[in-house]
């Protein structure tokens, strides 16, 4: 009896790993191309581009539902925030986003989505489930990036040529706070467990970490790529490990990523990634991370363990923006 019982789950495993698998278990990340219009589909598993697929005008920010049953996509020059059904690839609908939408951040509620109107100086919230506006917030010049708290109390909004980074009542849909920050605010990122928050300063070439509840910086990172000008050195995306201890730092036309200790907030390496590093995306246990590298065309694959760079994914023209579908 236990070598029958032996041989049926040799039999079974061997059936398992001979079946192809379906696109349900097929972990991606998809990366959009700003001068392709359109969105490479890279597959975990084998490290290459499974599909390409249209969108509108200049891509840029891309999120999933917190269900990935669609895609949101920012097609800034067509004005749109386009609505993707991932199976298919075909749009959906558009969502009504103000001019010019460059990222965005959906609310943990899966239906308001903060919407950053680069032209227009203002943030817009939409209700993704009646297509309409709930609010238009004014803010600073040139608006850019998003981040909202893990309990949804806080959206984020940084004004890249006001340098400010706009705190917005999610509730109330009104302004609570701005802080200053270096020229040039890029990215923003809700950290550990949600008590602080990091912002990136492109020109400036330093990311703030500032504590939630008194609104107050408690640190600043700064960045030192040898051999490369300190004019290069430009942070902009960055992500966290799952137990966010570790913030991996996209430098721009540096062409590197930074590692840095999110506890003492020092860095403790670079990576050498593609050209123009811009944003980033993790797979799922977060053992590899994909870069987007504008001005090479590529994505680059960082072992994270190994905190070294592991494979080089061509996709379309100037990737920017990265997101996980698992």
């Amino acid at each position: 009896m236990p070598l029958l019982s032996n041989i049926t789950k040799t039999t079974a495993l061997a059936l398992c790993l001979a079946l192809p698998f379906s696109h349900a278990q097929a972990e991606e990340i998809w990366i959009s191309n700003e001068k392709d219009d359109t969105i490479s589909v890279i597959d975990v598993a084998t490290l290459e581009v499974v599909r390409t697929i249209e969108t509108g005008e200049r891509p840029r920010g891309i999120t999933f539902s917190h269900d990935h049953k669609v895609l949101y996509i920012c097609a800034s020059d067509s004005d749109a925030v386009q609505v993707m059904d991932p199976e298919t690839g075909k749009i959906l609908h558009d969502l009504p986003s103000g001019e010019d939408p460059e990222q965005f951040v959906l609310h943990p509620d899966n239906r308001h989505l903060y919407i950053a109107n680069e032209d227009d100086a203002i943030t817009t919230v939409v209700d993704v489930e009646t297509r309409k506006v709930v609010a238009q917030i004014d803010v600073g010049i040139e608006p850019e990036g998003m981040a909202v708290s893990p309990d949804g109390k806080y959206a984020i909004t940084t004004s890249e040529t006001t340098n400010m980074t706009h705190w917005i009542d999610t509730e109330t849909q009104e302004l609570v706070a701005n802080t200053l920050v270096d020229s040039r605010p890029r990215h923003a990122e809700f950290a550990a467990g949600g008590s602080e928050l990091w912002v990136s300063a492109e020109i400036g070439g330093t990311l703030s970490v500032f504590d939630v509840e008194s609104k107050a910086e408690k640190a600043k990172i700064e960045f030192e790529v040898q051999g490369v000008h300190p004019d290069r050195v430009q942070p902009v995306g960055f992500e966290f490990t799952g137990d966010e201890k570790t913030a991996f730092v996209a430098l721009g036309p540096s062409n590197h990523v930074a590692v840095v200790n999110a506890e003492t907030f020092e860095v403790e390496e670079y990576i050498l990634v593609g050209r123009r590093v811009w944003h980033m995306a993790f797979n799922t246990d977060k053992s590899l991370l994909f870069t987007t590298n504008g001005v090479s065309g590529d994505v680059t694959v960082i072992d994270v363990a190994e905190r070294a760079a592991v494979k080089t994914i061509k996709v379309g023209r100037f990737p920017w923006g990265a997101a996980l579908r698992p």
